[in-house]
């Protein structure tokens, strides 16, 4: 595995919270992930929207009309504006260009690469899928605002349940639906969700302001989170 990249689906509300940039975060976040680097692991970071993106969509739905390929591409800018951001934290190891097409594989010794979204109709979650797919890694990390994945809104409903381990039929079919929507706020995009179930992938999402975890996911040890496969 040392050869391959890891695959992180890093949520723009991790980078860019809606209270601000958290500069302790990001610089222990860049220190994880450099520590990492030094120890012979390559990364492949992919950059969300977040409350940013959602942010632009909501403003622009209030003042104009528009279609989902509207706000999806205002979203997908979004993620390519962060996606700069993340790339001039690791400048000294990343790559020299936002990856904005997963289906293209890049030709670097580079040991930090950082991707955005691409095309409308999905989430970055899913080219996170595509960038699994291009570069032979089995295996998604989510670092998401949330610790688990739960049967049902846990904001909304006191009897939610955690889930620790589901497979991708039911993961469809009780918890993200099978239709993308602009903006959408699950815990995994579900047309990535689709592509993963037929690329046998395993997706494991947890909180990202956890570094703890995050070290514990990287590393191959168990966690505190949610498995999908």
């Amino acid at each position: 595995m040392k050869n391959n990249y890891k695959i992180i689906s890093v949520g723009g509300s991790i980078i860019i919270p809606k209270t601000g940039f958290d500069i302790k975060f990001l610089k222990k976040f860049r220190a994880l992930v450099l520590k990492h680097v030094k120890a012979g692991d390559k990364f492949i970071l992919v950059i969300g929207g977040g409350a940013t993106c959602r942010d632009y969509q909501d403003a622009l739905g209030k003042v104009v009309k528009t279609s989902d390929s509207d706000l999806d591409w205002m979203g997908i800018h979004t993620t390519i504006f962060n996606a700069q951001f993340v790339k001039l934290l690791f400048k000294d190891v990343s790559y020299g260009e936002v990856i904005i097409d997963p289906t293209k594989k890049v030709k670097t010794n580079k040991k930090v690469l950082i991707a955005s979204g691409w095309k409308p109709g999905c989430s970055s979650d899913k080219d996170a899928v595509l960038l699994a797919k291009t570069y032979g890694a089995k295996e998604v990390i989510n670092l998401s605002n949330i610790e688990y994945v739960y049967d049902k809104d846990p904001n909304k409903y006191k009897s939610a349940k955690k889930i620790e381990e589901i497979n991708w039929k039911d993961f469809r079919k009780n918890v993200v639906g099978y239709k993308w929507v602009p903006g959408k706020n699950v815990p995994f995009d579900p047309i990535a969700s689709g592509l993963a179930e037929k690329l046998g992938l395993r997706v494991s999402i947890l909180k990202g302001t956890d570094l703890r975890e995050v070290e514990n996911v990287i590393s191959g040890k168990k966690f505190r989170g949610t498995i999908i496969n």
